[in-house]
């Protein structure tokens, strides 16, 4: 289970066929509805939707039919807090109509967080356009609860992939990233960023501005996930990178990223030395071979990938990320008040937390698109 952090796969959300999509506690109409498209008549707003209104006021949308079940570690006044990109990936392929997928991969993590029933809201940055609209009409059913700030953007962000006959591609790139600094509904127990919107200004300054205005409460989760296409030289992103590394506690890296970072330096030292830099945990997944880990506490431990037929690897690396941070969760590890506890992580648990974020990025590689499983698919097996 690695990132899809390179070009050659754009980061779309597609899902598989089936209910299994929704998230529990759906009403049932909602279910027979595509998640990735927006409904032409949406029955949640049936008079269209305010905040995408000009003038409208700057309220927070609640998510929708939140499931009810309590949850491993769960507090009632908690929740996660994700910034990052959403966008819109549109692949073009010779004689057929283009497709086009909500995507990202910070609103894949809280996506696949919602989907295993935590509360998060997601801050992000696109605009009162069509493929605004199929953003928000994707996470609002996955419930995710999306800031009301996150749809000021002049326009969407769009990643547009052509392909040709023989399967090559060229990219274009339409990117804007300019949120404002979070208010949440309610004080999060975890931040997690990452990927684009950690070094595209002018949001890059308002993450970290987030990360550091956060820290005294919360846990942070970083995953680098780098876009080579939009990063520029290793060099110029490399020092964005670890200052990020060194506010977080859980820091969670593909071996590919750390191989453009770090061109020819083993990952797993270079993993060793950001956790001098400051987080409780890094962990390093190595596609095929697993994952990796290593804690402030000093225990290092490996994993092996769960074995499944592999349909695509989209989204694996954000469905692994949003695994860890719920299996920290269920272990009560999470908060700024539980981070000494955090650092001295134990063998048996760490291992129960990757294994967690493992089974969920098999569930994801064994069918199209970035599809996790919902926490009744996990209890299910």
């Amino acid at each position: 289970m690695t990132d899809e952090h390179t070009p050659p796969e754009p980061s779309g959300a597609r899902p598989a066929a089936g209910a299994g999509n929704a998230p529990s506690g759906a009403p049932d109409e909602v279910t027979q509805r595509s998640a990735k498209a927006p409904a032409e008549h949406d029955p949640f707003r049936p008079e269209g939707d305010p905040e995408l209104l000009p003038g409208a006021p700057a309220t927070t949308t609640p998510a929708y039919g939140p499931g009810q079940q309590r949850l491993p570690g769960e507090h009632d006044d908690t929740a996660a807090l994700v910034i990052g990109e959403a966008l819109i990936d549109i692949v073009e392929r010779p004689s057929e109509q283009p497709s086009q997928h909500p995507g990202g991969s910070p609103a894949n993590v809280a996506v696949g967080l919602a989907r295993l029933g935590r509360e998060v809201e997601l801050v992000s940055w696109f605009g009162a356009d069509d493929h605004g609209s199929l953003l928000r009409s994707h996470l609002e059913l996955e419930n995710v609860r999306l800031s009301a700030a996150s749809a000021r953007a002049g326009h969407t962000s769009v990643a547009r992939a052509r392909l040709n006959a023989a399967g090559g591609a060229t990219y274009e790139f339409d990117l804007e990233w300019a949120p404002p600094v979070p208010e949440p509904m309610v004080d999060p127990l975890v931040v997690h960023t990452g990927s684009i919107a950690a070094v595209l200004e002018p949001g890059a300054a308002t993450v970290a501005e987030t990360v550091a205005r956060y820290r005294g409460t919360a846990t942070i989760s970083y995953d680098p996930n780098i876009r080579p296409a939009l990063m520029g030289e290793p060099a110029r992103t490399r020092p964005v990178v670890e200052r990020l590394v060194a506010s977080a506690d859980v820091v969670k890296v593909s071996d590919e990223d750390l191989a453009w970072l770090a061109p020819g330096q083993d990952p797993l030292e270079v993993a060793r030395r950001w956790l001098a830099t400051g987080p409780a945990l890094v962990v390093v997944t190595l596609a095929a071979d697993g994952a990796w880990a290593v804690t402030a506490g000093g225990v290092e431990l490996a994993v092996p990938a769960t074995p499944v037929d592999v349909l695509d690897t989209v989204g694996a690396g954000d469905s692994f990320s949003a695994g860890v941070i719920d299996g920290l969760w269920a272990a009560g590890l999470l908060g700024a008040d539980r981070r000494d506890r955090l650092r001295e992580l134990d063998a048996t648990t760490l291992r129960r937390v990757l294994e967690h974020a493992s089974h969920i990025a098999g569930i994801t590689v064994s069918r199209e698109g970035a599809n996790p499983p919902t926490r009744a698919e996990l209890t299910a097996d």
